[in-house]
């Protein structure tokens, strides 16, 4: 019972990483593919 604690800030210190994973690879898909997404917005408005 003495490690339980240890144990849950590990845990959520594995999810922070996670998070933190997860998010800089969809910045960088969304800085990839950001003008593509933006050009074809802009030709459904411009069809408007």
């Amino acid at each position: 019972m003495l490690f339980a604690p240890k144990e849950k800030g590990q845990g959520l210190v594995e999810y922070a990483l996670i998070l933190v994973l997860v998010a800089v690879v969809v910045i960088a898909i969304l800085a990839l593919l950001g003008p593509a997404i933006g050009n074809i917005f802009q030709n459904i408005v411009d069809n408007i």
